[in-house]
């Protein structure tokens, strides 16, 4: 958020961008099928709290992916999106849009680019999440992306690792 002249803030989507690396206790191809398989997607997507009743994901370059996440309350957000990039299982290249307005067009877009590095029996795993467009309607909502990303790798660790980390 910037100040201006009139102790307004003014509202610049890009100060949200975020960069988030975890290191995983599981072989590159588990968390590849963690990222990849709508079954394993749903386990861990969304913060504490939050499950996903509906997820299908087609990873592939143009493949789109529909997630459902519904909070505590029963609240549900849709979160759909197109994969540009695919590189099995190294990294993924992905546009998410939310938050449709009451004219079907989306107030959030955020272009993901999910990097899966191999380190023996281990994952590096680097999210860069870069805000292409937002409205101020969604600034709450991007104030806690980070925070909720975190939450939703913390989910992902422990679903890995009760899977037995099997791709």
């Amino acid at each position: 958020m910037t100040e201006d002249t009139t102790g307004e803030h003014e509202f610049d989507p890009s100060e949200y961008d975020t960069t988030i690396t975890r290191t995983v206790d599981a072989p590159r191809e588990a968390v590849w099928a963690a990222w990849t398989n709508p079954e394993q997607v749903a386990e861990w997507w969304g913060p504490h709290g939050f499950t996903v009743p509906d997820c299908e994901v087609d990873a592939r370059p143009g493949g789109a992916f529909s997630i459902d996440m519904e909070a505590p309350d029963g609240t549900v957000y849709p979160d759909e999106g197109v994969f540009h990039e695919v590189v099995e299982p190294e990294r993924l290249v992905l546009t998410s849009r939310a938050f449709e307005d009451d004219d079907g067009g989306h107030q959030l877009e955020v272009r993901h680019t999910i990097t899966f590095e191999a380190d023996g029996d281990q994952t590096h795993l680097t999210l860069e999440a870069d805000v292409v467009s937002a409205t101020p309607a969604v600034e709450e909502a991007l104030g806690g992306m980070e925070m909720g990303w975190s939450q939703s790798f913390e989910k992902l660790e422990a679903s890995v690792d009760e899977s037995g980390a099997e791709p």
